[in-house]
Order: C-alpha cells, then structure tokens, then sequence
C-alpha cells in the first residue's frame, strides 16, 4: 500500500490489579512490535487508590509511546458480580486515559480479538502468545496480560477502518 503512513496503536487489557498495555505499528499491511508492559495497583490501597495508580500509570505510558489510536478490551461478565463492577472500573481508567489524550478509542470484544490473531474466537492464552510470537518477531513480553494487550492491538490494526467508518457513520446519524 503505497502512501499509506505508520499508525501508532496502544492495544489496552484492562484490569484491576495488572492492566496489559502493548504498542505497536501498522502501515496497513505490516505490523512492527514497539513496546509493551504491565501496570500494577497496589492491592492494600482503596479502591480509589487504585484506579488512580492504574489511570495514571496509562497515562504516563500514552504520552510516552506516541500512539494515536486505542484499543481496549469490553468487558465480560462473570458469576461474581463485585469482581465484574471492579474490572468495569479498571476499564473505565483504560477508556478514560486515551480520551485524555484525545486518541481514537476502539472497542472490541474478547473472541473478536482471539479470532483476529488466532482464527477462532476461543483460542487458549497459549495459543494467542504463540500467535503473537509469529506475527510480532521482535515482541518482548512478560504477562498473558501484555500479550493480550498486544492482540487487541493486532485487532484494531485489522479492523481499524470499519470502526473508523462505523464511528464516522453513528456521528452523522446524530447529528442529522
């Protein structure tokens, strides 16, 4: 794709104690591994505490890396109703942190992410590090929540434009 420029993306797995965070590049055709890591809460503090640690932890990461586009995680339900409202508002400090910085902010679920890096939507952790390994050669990663992140980056970087024409299309319709 000639004339098609690199886009930085933050890919975002969001939660309360370890929030993944994985940047790569895209020229439309090419991925490139940038950085990746892993912000941490400190668990004893209180919950505002927290979600400030990890608000500012991703805060501090996006002005670092450059990326002009996100990509985060939804959220799943689980059977534990208080472990689904804390993860919503860890989710809310990945959300609240890229729109700070005026980025572009996509949201994908869990099996759209497995199924864009693995080809099916309920692939093992396994499965997405080893994908994650052939399609980003030079990544470096510690955590399955890094490598996650890393996959909701390759997500994005593949469905990008449909969720550019999507937003594009939701803005009209509002304002017509």
């Amino acid at each position: 794709m000639r004339g098609q420029t690199q886009v930085r993306i933050i890919g975002i797995d969001p939660g309360l104690r370890r929030t993944g965070w994985g940047v790569i590049e895209t020229d439309g055709v090419r991925l490139t591994y940038v950085s990746s890591g892993l912000i941490t809460s400190t668990s004893d503090e209180d919950l505002a505490y927290r979600l400030r640690e990890l608000f500012e932890g991703l805060s501090s990461v996006i002005a670092a890396c450059g990326a002009s586009e996100a990509a985060v995680e939804e959220t799943f339900v689980n059977e534990n109703p208080r472990a689904t409202l804390k993860l919503g508002q860890a989710r809310g400090m990945a959300l609240l942190a890229p729109a700070m910085r005026g980025l572009s902010i996509a949201e994908y679920p869990p099996n759209l992410i497995k199924k864009a890096v693995v080809g099916a939507g309920h692939a093992e952790k396994r499965q997405i590090q080893a994908m994650i390994g052939f399609l980003l050669p030079k990544a470096r990663f510690d955590s399955a929540d890094e490598a996650d992140a890393l996959a909701i980056a390759i997500c994005h970087a593949s469905h990008r434009g449909a969720a550019a024409l999507a937003r594009r299309v939701l803005k009209e319709g509002a304002a017509g």
